[in-house]
């Protein structure tokens, strides 16, 4: 059994760069083998471009309802069979979506690795849906959105999201469903979103760790050869609105102790020419050291927010840079003045020679805790097959960001940071704020 609390350590032999191994199947599938002999354990991270943004108009929450069933029986196995597989191994099937994924993961014993990927496809590919299943898991995914209803957090962050993208953007629609949209999910909108979304042609399967990277590439072609589903689709999203005017929109808890804000404006694609100024840029504004400029002003000098903190995730359409803040509830008001104060600052005049040198410093320093664990080097794949960014992309990282100069940093800062166009959600007991 591996441990669950015992990160699995990339061995030292991958300290000057990954070597992985790469083949395209002819039904589009592509399989990643990355070798790492540290210990006796193999990650696996099978992903499909197949998340909430591919729900059906008019009823999100598909992609997420299919990923809570999809391992609850196949063609061949039932649930119970398909968690006694896993549970004699000792090991756990993670399924889970994003806005672009649906992902199957797990780390297993390299003994295994044939059987826990032979499970994965099983599932992936035969999955049944049972209507008893459906109805349990439905009713689990009600219960998490009524939780989420009381949580000051998840109100402000999804608020923000339908501000700056409009309620049917893809990325402005809940990507979790809504009670009432989940209540109309039947299996007949599960079957057609497997059989639509699910596909080889839309699938990269990257294993990682104790493993021969030409048998395991063998054993992936023996199990999905056979398996035909259509070509690639281009995945095109619609640009979202040019604000004209500040957003502001206010979610009433009363009986909260803490008042959450969501403070954000939309930015680049992940395949823009200008992302590494972008990620400097987030680093500077609230992500360096404990916070950077947003938690030095907010919480170390005012003291007035439990955490402030900024975050920008690029994806394949134009992606939102987000300020995140929980404050006492008498602070709201004076929070988002100086969030608002930092964003002007930093729009206007760019980062500091210092902060650009420290940055860029921290963010290199970084980078071999993106591949410091068999899961995270997969994940790190996954997001160089997507954006095709090529395998060498750990080993041209740091070079890249070295070579952000501050006038890009500037420039970007200039482009995005306009407190008059912000959008800004506030959930929790006192509403007042960001007028």
């Amino acid at each position: 059994m591996v441990p669950s609390d015992e990160p699995i350590v990339m061995s030292s032999s991958l300290a000057a760069g990954l070597s992985p191994v790469r083949h395209t199947l002819s039904n589009g599938a592509t399989a990643i083998v990355q070798e790492s002999s540290a210990t006796p354990a193999v990650s696996i991270n099978a992903t499909f471009l197949a998340g909430s943004f591919c729900d059906p108009d008019g009823l999100p929450g598909v992609a997420d309802l299919t990923a809570r069933l999809v391992d609850r029986g196949t063609a061949r196995k039932s649930a119970a069979a398909i968690a006694e597989e896993l549970d004699k191994r000792g090991v756990a099937l993670r399924v889970g979506t994003t806005r672009h994924r649906m992902i199957f993961s797990s780390t297993c014993l390299a003994e295994d690795f044939d059987d826990v990927l032979e499970l994965i496809v099983e599932v992936a590919r035969w999955a049944a849906f049972p209507e008893a299943e459906l109805v349990k898991r439905r009713a689990e995914s009600i219960t998490v959105l009524r939780q989420n209803e009381d949580n000051p957090s998840v109100r402000a962050g999804e608020a923000l999201s339908e501000l700056l993208y409009g309620p049917v953007h893809p990325y402005g629609r809940p990507a979790k469903g809504t009670v009432a949209t989940l209540e109309r999910i039947d299996r007949d909108a599960l079957v057609k979103f497997h059989a639509d979304e699910i596909r080889p042609a839309v699938l990269t399967a990257v294993v990682v760790g104790d493993v021969d990277a030409a048998k395991t590439i063998d054993r992936v072609c023996e199990l999905l050869a056979d398996w035909n589903g259509g070509p690639e689709r281009p995945i095109v999203v619609p640009p979202p609105a040019v604000p004209a005017v500040r957003r502001v929109r206010q979610i009433p808890m009363p009986g909260k102790s803490q008042t959450d804000i969501a403070y954000g404006f939309t930015a680049i694609r992940r395949l823009d020419p200008r992302y590494h100024a972008y990620w400097v840029l987030n680093n500077i504004l609230g992500q360096f050291g404990l916070g950077g400029r947003l938690a030095d002003n907010i919480r170390e000098r005012q003291g007035m927010a439990y955490y402030a903190f900024s975050e920008f995730n690029a994806n394949v359409g134009e992606s939102p840079l987000v300020v995140r803040a929980g404050v006492d509830p008498k602070n709201v008001d004076r929070t988002i003045e100086a969030i608002d104060a930092e964003v002007r600052a930093l729009g206007l005049q760019g980062p500091t020679d210092a902060e650009m040198d420290e940055s860029r410093s921290y963010l290199i320093g970084s980078i071999p805790r993106l591949l410091e664990t068999n899961e995270s080097i997969a994940a790190f794949l996954q997001d160089c097959e997507q954006f095709d960014l090529g395998l060498d992309y750990d080993r041209r990282l740091a070079g890249l960001l070295n070579a952000v100069t501050i006038d890009e940093v500037r420039a970007a800062a200039a482009e995005i940071l306009h407190p008059e166009h912000a959008a800004v959600a506030v959930a929790g007991p006192e509403t007042r704020g960001g007028e």
